[in-house]
């Protein structure tokens, strides 16, 4: 190998003093490319395949968490989606599966997602409008009336209420005949990327973190197939961060929570196989390429050497992706379609798990039927067409593939240096560190499209007129009242002795450290209503005020 690199240094300089030099003394480069011009073997000097690359299905996992991966069974596909009320959402999951869709995955709207019920005065305008409204039992009942909850994985995209929703998936599946540990899916319950990246919170980090290691603990025993935690890289990456940054600070958020979990007596081996993740499937394809077996492969690490997991499942980064939506434009929208497909086959080559694809008209409303057909058929045309998922991890070995997973590894391994440093994520929050890093990375990304140093075609270059996409969907306003007269129902026909005997034993249980699942479960199917149930949590554990970062 040596004589071999020294020859690839000697020739690579007379390619360099030779051809190279004519050609850029003929024709300048582009300038501030982020990449260097070329890669060679001399960028992996000391690589190690078997410790750094190494097979599918075992560690480092970089390669991908199953042996065979696509070869086998393609990633599960699901279409983000909710909006307005309860029965029309289900009618449009009910179009989806009709469309072959693999999963369900479900959108809340933001009243829902800060446990408010639709007559709060601060949900007012908001109802439905990003997601589904769900106030109760009832209306989780007609999210999935028809939809046998047993036989379908759902992914549920709520973090601060998360145990409250959780219950009242289980109380439905419970009511369809399914039993807890026949349910498979998925809740996000990652609030502290809430603080630093969304603000859907509710709690302080404290009680939050309880809440999360409550449902570590339940849903080991109770419902083992489901995914307890989904860690939000996703919006990270979508308020601004850069690759490294991705998965630095929501592997930093993931570190937090095992702590918590194993300080509260939990073994790593009992709830880490069943940690998920959600990330970003950027534009640039080969970096999301590299960022996603980086991160298997720094995972893997942490998991084994920092908490000596013995189970390989714990050590397996099983990746959600779905495609960002910050890259879509307004402007002449179509664009979009190349955008989400270039996006979904990084993700594809990247080796995920599962995918969700945003619809070329997502820039300026809700998906159509129409364009969330298209968005599907993105992934059905990938699977089944393009040959990108033939065969397992099909870039590795390209020297700027391996070089750049390196490379990110590297990068978001000294992140996580620095956050170790403060004393943990929930220190670097509360410090304001991870947030205005984030916003430096998003300001300069944002300075260089203004610049014209980052072209989006049709944007900053490339414009011309076009047609705003007839027949965008639109909410109805009236959504809210709908829900409000169904609450008053509810409120009119339910036990309220039971309800209040509830949310009395809820208050109890917050007051002391028992786990808080059970009673929240209670509640739910005593049919206290959401607010209710975060309102009497919200008694005892007050709610969080953000630092101010400047």
């Amino acid at each position: 190998m040596g004589d071999e690199t020294n020859r690839i240094k000697e020739e690579m300089e007379k390619w360099e003093n030779g051809l190279l030099k004519k050609t850029l003394a003929k024709a300048k480069e582009r300038e501030n490319l982020p990449v260097k011009r070329l890669y060679t073997p001399l960028d992996l000097e000391g690589h190690s395949y078997l410790d750094k690359v190494g097979f599918p299905g075992q560690y480092p996992f970089t390669r991908g968490i199953q042996p065979t991966m696509y070869r086998g069974r393609f990633w599960t596909m699901r279409m983000y989606s909710g909006f307005a009320t309860a029965e029309e959402t289900n009618q449009r999951y009910k179009y989806l599966l009709a469309q072959v869709i693999t999963g369900l995955s479900v959108a809340f709207d933001l009243p829902t997602q800060i446990g408010y019920d639709s007559d709060h005065p601060l949900a007012e305008g908001e109802v439905g409008k990003v997601g589904v409204a769900i106030d109760s039992l009832k209306d989780m009942e007609d999210l999935f009336e028809g939809i046998p909850l047993g036989k379908v994985s759902t992914s549920m995209t709520i973090n601060a209420p998360a145990a409250v929703l959780l219950a009242m998936y289980q109380a439905v599946a419970e009511k369809q005949g399914f039993k807890a540990e026949e349910l498979d899916g998925t809740i996000q319950n990652d609030v502290l990327k809430e603080y630093i990246a969304r603000g859907t919170y509710i709690y302080p980090p404290g009680p939050s973190m309880r809440l999360i290691t409550n449902i570590f603990e339940y849903c080991s025993k109770h419902i083992p197939k489901w995914n307890t935690i989904s860690l939000g890289a996703y919006h990270i990456r979508e308020a601004g961060s850069n690759a490294a940054q991705e998965i630095a600070f929501a592997f930093a958020n993931a570190i937090d929570y095992i702590e918590a979990a194993i300080k509260a007596g939990l073994n790593i081996d009992d709830f880490a196989p069943r940690i998920s993740w959600i990330f970003a499937t950027d534009i640039n394809v080969l970096e999301e390429v590299a960022k996603f077996r980086a991160a298997r492969r720094l995972w893997a690490k942490i998991l084994k050497e920092r908490f000596g997991a013995k189970d390989p499942r714990s050590c397996m980064l099983r990746i959600h992706v779905h495609t960002s939506g910050s890259v879509l434009t307004a402007q002449q929208p179509l664009n979009n379609v190349v955008r989400v497909t270039l996006q979904a086959l990084a993700a594809v080559l990247g080796g995920t798990n599962s995918m969700a694809t945003c619809a070329y008209d997502e820039a300026l409303a809700l998906p159509t039927e129409e364009s969330a057909t298209l968005a599907l058929r993105t992934q059905q045309i990938l699977a089944y067409e393009s040959g990108a998922a033939d065969t397992v991890d099909p870039l590795a070995g390209s020297y700027y593939v391996e070089a750049l997973t390196d490379q990110l590894q590297e990068q978001a391994e000294a992140y996580l240096t620095k956050i170790d440093a403060m004393g943990g994520a929930v220190k670097a929050i509360e410090k304001g560190y991870v947030q205005s890093e984030i916003q430096r990375s998003a300001y300069e990304s944002q300075l260089a499209v203004e610049r014209g140093q980052k072209i989006i075609v049709g944007v900053n270059k490339f414009q011309t007129h076009y047609e705003p996409p007839k027949n965008l969907l639109k909410v109805d306003p009236a959504v809210r009242e709908r829900q409000i007269v169904k609450l008053n129902e509810l409120k009119t026909n339910r036990d309220n002795a039971r309800v209040q005997t509830a949310l009395k034993t809820l208050k109890e249980c917050a007051q002391g450290t028992d786990n808080l699942y059970p009673p929240i479960l209670e509640a739910v199917k005593a049919y206290a209503t959401l607010g209710e149930i975060c309102d009497t949590l919200r008694d005892v554990f007050g709610e969080y005020t953000p630092p101010q970062i400047l």
